[in-house]
């Protein structure tokens, strides 16, 4: 079984006292390859170690994350292009809109996410995409990039909208990243989710955060990603090795690996 995490903060301090034990715990469980997204440049250099530290299993991302666009975002962009123009970035993400704590930087934040398209467009990358009481706010950039003439698509990581939404995101060009909250007896995506196609879904942890039932509220470790991903095989009603087959063909299609 070779199951991929598309998303996952590996360089978080929570990680910091037992990564390699981490690591090797999830890849006995079958997962095998980690994508990692970016948050701003206070990150870039712990992004640089876990690569190194983990060859041909991790992937990098460069972004600059929306509860992180502030008074220096114009500088922390230019940080985002120096890094999509030095490392071998397999996506441009985090990125999005998050209205969900305060609204202060909200134009900031459209300002930030619609330039970050752009250069994902010119470099043909795909985007990971964090929206958070921002559907509305983040579609409405997405088109009005795609009307420009910039081929965008990519992953809504950590999907928590409705039907509705999930339908337009797909036809938008884009995946769902279905983490730990399809485990929560609360989620809610379970009672949709079958009639999204596989062909539109990836998985991951967003690890440390958001980890699945039975670990709900505690660290969410690399392995966490078999809990989600048995949860959604029982949902599609497929075993986990088919589900991860799909998904994991999804995320190499999308991130362009191997």
């Amino acid at each position: 079984m070779n199951l991929t995490d598309t998303h996952i903060h590996l360089y978080a301090d929570d990680f910091a006292d037992d990564l390699p034990a981490l690591v090797a715990e999830a890849e006995k469980r079958g997962i095998t390859r980690f994508f990692l997204p970016a948050i701003d440049s206070e990150y870039s250099a712990a992004m640089d170690q876990v690569f190194e530290a983990f060859p041909g299993r991790v992937h990098l991302m460069a972004g600059l994350h929306p509860t992180h666009v502030k008074e220096n975002v114009d500088s922390e962009l230019e940080h985002v292009k120096h890094r999509l123009d030095s490392i071998d970035a397999v996506a441009v993400g985090e990125i999005g809109i998050d209205l969900y704590w305060d609204d202060s930087f909200k134009d900031a934040q459209i300002y930030a996410f619609e330039k970050q398209m752009v250069w994902a467009s010119e470099r043909n990358l795909p985007i990971v995409i964090h929206c958070r009481n921002a559907f509305d706010e983040v579609f409405e950039s997405i088109e009005k990039i795609q009307k420009q003439g910039h081929q965008v698509t990519g992953i809504f990581h950590c999907f928590t909208g409705s039907l509705q939404q999930a339908k337009q995101a797909i036809s938008l060009g884009f995946y769902l990243g279905i983490g730990g909250v399809v485990t929560f007896k609360n989620g809610k995506l379970d009672t949709f989710l079958t009639q999204i196609s596989l062909e539109h879904i990836v998985l991951e942890t967003d690890g440390p955060y958001l980890a699945p039932v039975p670990y709900r509220g505690k660290r969410n470790e690399p392995a966490y990603l078999r809990f989600i991903a048995d949860r959604v095989a029982d949902i599609y009603s497929i075993s986990t090795k088919e589900l991860s087959k799909i998904t994991s063909s999804n995320a190499l299609r999308i991130f362009k690996r191997e």
